[in-house]
């Protein structure tokens, strides 16, 4: 059956490698929104008469440009995504109306087209958590109860099953064989072997596991 609940956003991971950002304000929040746009690799800009300390030290590291003033018209061009998280909401507002690109509105996210989920990073694994900008703090809870359950060790762990995978596509050539060693791999049993065994142990029997089935 087809699934026909309507959805607000169509959730997506975006590359941002070189992309031309721009974030309006230098309060924490910008700051935090900037601090993300940088790890995701995008060039950012930032429009804001006054940043915080981090945000200048950045910016001293040729990290990203500061322009201290307000925002004017123009801003905006040639911008691929564009953060508005001033406190003025006429600002904001104003942004989001000029921007012909992606744009979040922090606090407003009707004004926008895209929201920022909460997220979990455990190496290559994201866990993205939204609300649909319904409850913000409902998102950040369970992101927190999420990182209990996902803890660091998963990022080792993905790192370990890329390996394997290699391996078992290589070598094991039953299909049937090589489909059910993968599964399991991401198997529930697995997942709690982790957090009750640890890691090294459990990489030593998966190991075992993918020998005997090679041979």
């Amino acid at each position: 059956m087809i699934e026909t609940e309507e959805v607000k956003f169509y959730p997506a991971f975006l590359n941002l490698k070189g992309k031309r950002t721009v974030v309006l304000g230098g309060g924490r929040v910008a700051e935090r929104k900037a601090l993300t746009l940088l790890k995701s690799g995008a060039s950012v800009k930032i429009v804001s008469p006054a940043v915080t300390s981090r945000l200048e030290q950045l910016a001293d590291r040729g990290k990203i440009i500061i322009i201290k003033r307000a925002f004017k018209p123009g801003d905006l061009k040639g911008a691929f995504l564009v953060i508005a998280a001033t406190s003025s909401l006429d600002a904001n507002i104003r942004a989001a109306k000029e921007a012909g690109a992606l744009i979040n509105v922090a606090d407003m996210p009707s004004e926008g087209n895209f929201i920022a989920p909460s997220i979990i990073k455990r190496g290559a694994l994201t866990i993205a958590i939204s609300t649909e900008g319904a409850s913000p703090a409902l998102s950040k809870a369970i992101r927190k109860e999420l990182e209990k359950l996902y803890g660091a060790e998963f990022a080792a762990y993905l790192k370990f099953v890329e390996s394997v995978r290699r391996t078992a596509i290589k070598k094991i050539t039953d299909v049937n064989k090589r489909e059910k060693f993968l599964r399991s791999l991401a198997s529930e049993k697995i997942f709690t072997a982790i957090r009750c065994k640890g890691l090294r142990a459990v990489t030593k029997e998966i190991t075992a596991s993918l020998e005997t089935v090679i041979k």
